[in-house]
């Protein structure tokens, strides 16, 4: 760690300049560092733990470490369940010591959850620290829970475990999950999302109904391949039907749904690409979100025998990179790519993909063969700025996209600079189709998700040059609502809102609804 009072050196000669980048504060640090005898120059963590309160306003997003982390409005916290038996027997599925299946203990995020011995509240105050330290906000927080099919796990182990995680955002015990819920709209750290990991077959009503109490917003599910072949040669345990199944009741209950896709998978490229085609020209699918994993081979997996007896080839990186460039061909403007690839060091892979930087290659690809790729992330404003894009305000539009899916209606509303294709914000309304939670019916309008983009901004403030706070949100939502009644003929607006954002709805004239919010029209 760096010298106190180098540190604070460095700190005041920082703040009586106008304009700082890294070159500069790199320039000064190193000129301190000389100048008392330090051979180890102060770092921007170190940099910035020494600040006041005061100065750290000026200085943390110039001391900001890794700034794509809160880059897309809100930063996430990754909380690992213990390891546990799966229902699943997949013959690709990694079982690392100590970790939970499907992880070779070696992410980052699991190396986080063995440190914290996979103990919720520690997991979840490591991380809030982590943000701290390197200037990150952490008002907004996206939960993410991960580690087998948290789902299975015994029902009081899901609501102690979530009750931790928003305990340490709220820095206080609460007696229930429901008293810890309710004291989070008003923490210092609120929960605005958060995400489940799950199998399509445990995520039917009544996985459904203990995800929501939990406050759940998203799923993330394994679909892995639309072939029920396939499915059935890696020992899935389910079939495509239960996909099916799954994203119709999920989407009719409020959840974003984010599918997890394994390219590779004993099929060719022209199979491969043909389920990209069919995810979202087939209305039993069209996930909103998507995470593209392509088939990696690990030691002391039933593949990794297969592969050693040369009974399977996986898809390499060129063909993968290739592969995924076509495929941004058919992924359109409401589906958001996550990820393309596993986080998994590539000393634990025997065979496959062995580039960790695969969506820059993807994206470089795209450029080169005039692929025009319109998912969410690639468009958000706070990563188009990072490319040097500067959106032009004057040319911002409000866009409307109409879709069928899973037997009901989606609009797809947007605020885009249209010149330079910059996504600001955007709302998803849904005209469900059979409904089963008590508070929905064929006459409601789910707003299933509002997500304006942009680096984080704390709530209550605004910041210079910042996209979040603007009133885009509010216009979207305004404008769903008169869709909703003036189109669909909608009674009641349900919102499926995080549990930290919930006091946004309330001022807007919306009531808590069971594990909604919602108001009449």
């Amino acid at each position: 760690m760096g010298n106190k009072k180098v540190c604070r050196e460095i700190i005041e000669e920082l703040m009586v300049l106008d304009s700082l980048d890294d070159k500069i504060i790199d320039e000064i640090a190193k000129k301190i560092a000389k100048k008392h005898g330090l051979s180890d120059i102060p770092n921007k963590v170190d940099i910035l733990r020494s600040c006041k309160e005061s100065e750290s306003e000026k200085l943390k997003k110039y001391l900001q470490t890794k700034p794509s982390r809160s880059i897309s409005g809100v930063s996430v916290i990754t909380v690992v369940a213990k390891p546990a038996p799966c229902p699943g027997k997949c013959i690709y599925c990694p079982k690392g010591a100590n970790a939970p299946k499907s992880y070779t203990g070696m992410e980052p995020a699991i190396q986080r959850g063995i440190r914290n011995n996979y103990d919720p509240l520690r997991q979840t105050k490591d991380r809030l620290n982590q943000y701290k330290l390197t200037g990150h906000p952490s008002d907004k927080i996206e939960v993410i829970i991960i580690g087998g099919t948290f789902p299975a796990l015994e029902k009081n182990y899901q609501n102690w475990f979530v009750k931790c995680i928003f305990d340490a955002l709220n820095g206080k015990e609460s007696k229930t999950l429901l008293e810890a819920q309710k004291l989070n709209e008003s923490a210092e750290h609120r929960c605005v999302g958060l995400t489940i990991e799950t199998r399509p077959d445990y995520c039917f009503k009544e996985h459904i109904n203990q995800m929501l109490e939990l406050g759940t917003t998203r799923v993330e599910i394994g679909v892995q391949s639309v072939y029920d072949e396939v499915l059935e040669k890696v020992k899935r345990g389910h079939d495509v039907k239960a996909v099916v199944r799954a994203t119709k009741l999920a989407k009719d209950s409020g959840l974003k749904v984010t599918y997890h896709m394994m390219p590779g998978l004993f099929t060719d490229f022209n199979k491969d690409l043909e389920q990209f085609k069919v995810l979202f020209s087939d209305d039993r699918f069209k996930p909103d979100s998507l995470k593209i994993y392509p088939v990696l081979v690990i030691p002391e997996t039933e593949l990794y025998e297969l592969w050693k007896k040369g009974e399977y080839k996986p898809i390499n990186t060129e063909e993968g990179t290739k592969l995924i460039c076509e495929a941004m061909k058919h992924i359109p403007k409401y589906c958001r790519v996550i990820r393309v690839q596993r986080d998994i060091p590539n000393n634990k892979v025997a065979a496959g993909i062995d580039k960790s930087n695969l969506r820059e290659l993807v994206e470089k690809e795209c450029e080169r063969g005039g692929v025009r790729i319109q998912e969410i992330r690639y468009r958000e404003v706070g990563h188009k700025m990072a490319k040097g894009v500067i959106p032009d305000p004057d040319k911002i539009k409000l866009c409307r996209m109409d879709y069928d899916a899973s037997g009901g209606k989606e609009v797809f509303l947007s605020f885009e600079d249209v010149k330079n294709d910059v996504l600001f914000g955007f709302i998803r309304l849904r005209i469900p189709s059979e409904p089963f939670r008590k508070e929905i019916d064929n006459k409601t309008g789910l707003i299933r998700e509002l997500h304006v983009y942009g680096s984080a901004v704390q709530i209550g403030k605004k910041k210079e040059n910042a996209w979040q706070h603007k009133g885009f949100g509010m216009k979207l939502l305004q404008e769903v609502e008169r869709i909703a009644k003036e189109e669909f003929s909608v009674k009641k607006m349900v919102v499926i809102s995080g549990v930290g954002v919930r006091p946004y709805y309330y001022r807007l004239g919306y009531k808590v609804d069971g594990i909604y919010v919602s108001k009449f029209l």
